[in-house]
């Protein structure tokens, strides 16, 4: 990849992405055109090999070996969340903020999106390496898109997300997919301080995912490869508790999602078969009232 080295959790959730946009229309749950551009070797070919036909359903199997659950269980995820995302911006909100934006491409692929002012939050080397693919694959500059190259939780955020145009006073929709837990206090904080009917979409791991990770299925096989990068999940919480957590935040959780649930959702009686990434969760809360 230019400019240095991608995150592995990004590219990791490109290759996912890739692969479900490459199965059949009827039969995906999505179609994200750039996932593949995000990609360096050796996952580019693992990309290539599950478009082909009849090799895309063994490179399946092997995926789904590798991380149990993890491939079907993103793939629902990533569909629940375009679906909220895009219900939000047909109320419409004004602003759509990605914190830590990684390789997402809603931006450039949802309906609607293009109506809204988009910031993009992230480290600035993983922004610049995405900026450079972006360049190369779309065919003209994305002039919704604002980038602001900051840490998430930092006290650069609040200046760099005005210097990029960001209104406070703007009915906003905030997406934090994996969320950490050195920057989650003062960013749900600085959330909560727009505008009334503003939401936030954040997912998070099962606090028992972090504490015993070997009891659960393919726990250990998924946060093994990301600790060796120094990206394994730190933020953990118990769902019973996520309400109070997000009310003293000034937040009011709406609904809070499992991946055998959203798998269900998507897959139907298939997921009765799928196992493994049950920990992971989907949460949507919406600024509280003052």
């Amino acid at each position: 990849m230019p400019g240095g080295p991608p995150s592995r959790t990004a590219e990791q959730d490109a290759l996912l992405r890739a692969l479900e946009s490459a199965r059949p229309e009827g039969q995906r749950l999505f179609h994200d055109p750039l996932a593949r551009a995000f990609l360096g070797q050796p996952l580019a070919l693992v990309a290539a090999l599950g478009s082909l036909p009849g090799v895309g359903a063994a490179v399946s199997r092997l995926v789904d070996w590798r991380w149990p659950g993890l491939r079907t269980a993103a793939a629902a995820r990533t569909r629940l969340i375009d679906e909220a995302v895009t219900g939000a911006l047909s109320e419409p909100v004004e602003q759509l903020v990605l914190l830590g934006a990684g390789f997402d491409s809603r931006a450039y692929r949802l309906h609607g999106a293009r109506r809204a002012s988009v910031f993009e939050v992230d480290q600035p080397d993983p922004q610049r390496v995405k900026r450079v693919v972006l360049a190369r694959v779309l065919s003209a500059p994305a002039a919704h898109v604002r980038f602001v190259p900051t840490d998430v939780g930092q006290r650069e955020l609040e200046a760099g997300m005005r210097a990029a145009g960001y209104r406070e006073a703007a009915r906003t929709f905030f997406l934090w997919e994996g969320v950490t837990e050195a920057a989650v206090d003062v960013t749900l904080r600085w959330c909560a301080r727009a505008a009334a009917g503003s939401q936030l979409l954040f997912t998070y791991v099962h606090v028992d995912a972090l504490r015993r990770a070997q009891a659960l299925f393919g726990a250990e096989r998924l946060f093994g490869p990301l600790a060796r990068a120094g990206e394994r999940p730190t933020f953990g919480m118990d769902p019973t508790e996520l309400p109070a957590f997000l009310g003293e935040r000034g937040l009011t959780l709406e609904r809070d999602v499992g991946a055998a649930e959203y798998r269900q959702r998507y897959f139907g009686d298939a997921a009765r078969l799928m196992r493994g990434h049950e920990f992971h969760h989907v949460a949507q809360a919406r600024v509280s009232a003052r």
